[in-house]
Order: structure tokens, then sequence, then C-alpha cells
């Protein structure tokens, strides 16, 4: 048996067919605030599958990196007047909390950006003797010309990928660049930025890069089964990763992209830039993480949604009703062939419903889906 799932480079659903190890990526926190919905609504993702693929026998190892060092943290730092490592820390703290509370399961590995400086170089430096980069203004950039492929994993032309990259820190308009959509590998740091010693001069690395660096270090191979994000990541960030990764070793670096689309709130995708913003530790002081699970994975991962005040009372009735329902195995075979159809968790709550409401005991069929009907509805004692 298979799953299949959508994969975001050919557009398409494809049977999901990895070895008996699956390695898997998922781009994780730049940890200068709180975990919101729209973090936890990424993360579900992957776990559902994780649980998924370990229902069907493999292994998973799922690395989730830690971006300690790029320019938001930096600038959140600056603007408290605290040393980025030390924010990074207390923040990652609280979104392990969040996670753990959430059931999601644990990382394999969760390396931060800073421990991979020596990987970083040594990366760049593959990508430079390859004749994919260019040093200019202290700076050393990839140079897209020289990748034919770019642009396939978003599919996103010229003009698409130039607005992005304008918003998105991309910065186009840097005079030192050959070509607007050429992308900082390393960069000279401002003075009170950490800076690291590089044959190209001191400095810091550039985003894209680390999650190269980290994700090859971690799974120990060029090639990793299956890899993604948030779809806002699609460009630049993975676009990006994937060219430099493939021009350093010459080998293909992701098998399969997978996308979590956004959680919206007052008409915008939730992110800290606007501030719109439900965080995770504020729902736990007043609802079981169980129920705020279940509000995540009533949509479908592929679908942008909008937060409203009717998800938590209505995940929590769905709770009570799972909980009260009992142990027992309806509706699991009914979850599995969901969670094979492109993990179709609607389709699967819907499923796990109608056998409790039926009196049929849905234990099993909602420990697959990570919510544990065995002990009563409770409010999570360490979020208080």
């Amino acid at each position: 048996m298979s799953i299949r799932l959508y994969d975001t480079a050919r557009q398409r659903i494809v049977a999901f067919e990895p070895g008996p190890i699956v390695t898997m990526y998922t781009c994780g926190i730049t940890p200068y605030d709180a975990t919101h919905l729209g973090h936890a609504a990424v993360y579900m993702g992957y776990d559902v599958l994780q649980r998924r693929l370990r229902d069907l026998g493999h292994e998973t190892r799922c690395v989730r990196n830690v971006t300690d060092v790029d320019d938001d943290i930096l600038r959140k730092a600056r603007e408290l007047g605290v040393h980025y490592l030390d924010l990074a820390a207390s923040e990652t703290a609280r979104f392990d909390s969040d996670m753990a509370a959430l059931g999601m399961l644990a990382s394999w590995s969760e390396p931060r950006a800073t421990s991979a400086i020596a990987d970083i170089r040594r990366f760049i430096g593959m990508v430079l003797d390859n004749g994919h980069a260019y040093q200019a203004g202290g700076a050393v950039y990839f140079d897209v010309t020289t990748f034919e492929s770019f642009g396939t994993v978003s599919g996103y032309d010229e003009a698409t990928m130039l607005t992005l990259a304008a918003e998105r820190g991309g910065n186009p308009g840097d005079p030192n660049k050959r070509h607007p959509l050429d992308f900082i590998l390393w960069q000279p740091s401002a003075p009170d930025e950490p800076s690291w010693d590089s044959l190209w001069g001191p400095g810091r690395p550039g985003w894209h890069i680390e999650c190269s660096a980290l994700a090859i270090r971690e799974l120990d191979s060029p090639t990793i089964d299956l890899h993604g994000g948030g779809a806002d990541l699609i460009f630049p960030h993975h676009e990006c990763e994937r060219a430099q990764s493939e021009a350093a070793t010459g080998q293909p670096f992701v098998r399969h992209w997978m996308h979590q689309a956004m959680v919206r709130m007052d008409g915008e995708k939730m992110s800290k830039s606007l501030g719109n913003l439900v965080f995770v530790s504020d729902l736990r002081q007043i609802y079981d993480p169980r129920a705020i699970r279940l509000g995540l994975i009533g949509f479908h991962y592929r679908d942008s949604w909008e937060w409203n005040e009717e998800i938590m009372p209505t995940a929590v009735a769905r709770l009570e009703h799972w909980i009260a329902a009992g142990p027992g195995r309806a509706a699991l075979e009914d979850v599995r062939a969901c969670l094979d159809d492109d993990l179709d968790t609607p389709s699967a709550v819907a499923a796990i419903d109608a056998a409790a409401a039926a009196g049929h005991g849905v234990g099993d069929a909602a420990l697959l889906l990570g919510v544990d009907t065995s002990t009563p509805h409770t409010l999570d004692p360490g979020s208080a």
C-alpha cells in the first residue's frame, strides 16, 4: 500500500513510496515570538503523515530546524535589547512546549542554524567551485542564470518570482547582483550582528543556505524523501534551497515537495509581520489541547482557511463525543483510507464522527489522528 500526496513541483497528486526509513525535513520556526495557529497547522500535517507512515510500518526521521540567526530574529533582539541566542532559546522552549501539548511527535532532530556554520561554509565553497556562485560587495551570491531549472519547484514565471522576492526579503534591487533573482549565500554582518570568519570575509549565512546544510547534514544524504513547510516558503525559500543544494552536490535534493496552505485571520494570512495572530499558548489556557488539535485537523492541509470563533466550541464538542464513545477500532480502516488519499483529515474526522454517533468505540481511529481519547476532557495543567 502507498499514500498518495500532492507534490508541489509536479502540481498533481502522486504516489508517495519511500523505503523502510522515510527521511523528511520541514522548515522550522524563526524563534522571535510565540507559536501561532499558522505554525501549528503546518506541523500538524507532517505529524499526521508520520503517524500514518508509522502505522504502515515505516520508520520516520523528520528534521525540523531552528533558524536562530537571520534578519528577523536579529531585528527583534535589537528591538528588545537582548542577545539573539537568549531570545531564540526562550522562544524555542515555548514552541516546544506548545508542540508537545498538541500531541506532536517529537522531531527526530531539531538542529539550530548556528550549529552548522562550518557546514554552511563548506557548502558555499562547493557551490562556488561548481561555478554557480560569485563574490560581490563582500557577499557571495548564487547565480540563477547557471541553473536552468530554477523556478520548477514553484512553477512561477519570472515576473511572479520577482514580485515575491521583493515581498519576502529577496531584495531584487541589490546593485551587487548580476541578476535580480540571484540570492545571498554569505553576507557581511552589521556592526551589532554576529559574525564568523570565512574565505569571503567575516559575516553570516544567508537564510536559504542554512536549511540546505542542515537537511543534508542531519539526514546524511544529498537526497531526502520529503521536504516542505508553509506554502509561503515555496518561493523564494524552497526554490533557492533546491537550486543551491543540487548545484553543490550534483544530486536531486528532494523527491517530494509538500506544502501546507495558509491560515487566515481578518482576510489576511496569519503572520507575525501582520500581527493578526492567535497564539497556541493562549488557547491552551482555555481549551484542552486535544480540542485545539481537532480544530486544526478539521481542515485539509492544502486548503487555506479562516480562523473564526466557532472552530473551538465545535472541536470541544467533537472531542467530548469521541471520548464518550470509548475505546474500539470502529472507523479505523476508513481513517486509514482517508489519510492515504492526500491526507484527507476532514473526511477522516467525519468518519469517526459517524462511528461515534452510531455508538461504536473510536479510540484507535482517533489515536491515528493523534487524539488520545483514553482520558476525560481536561485543561492542560501546564498552560495556566
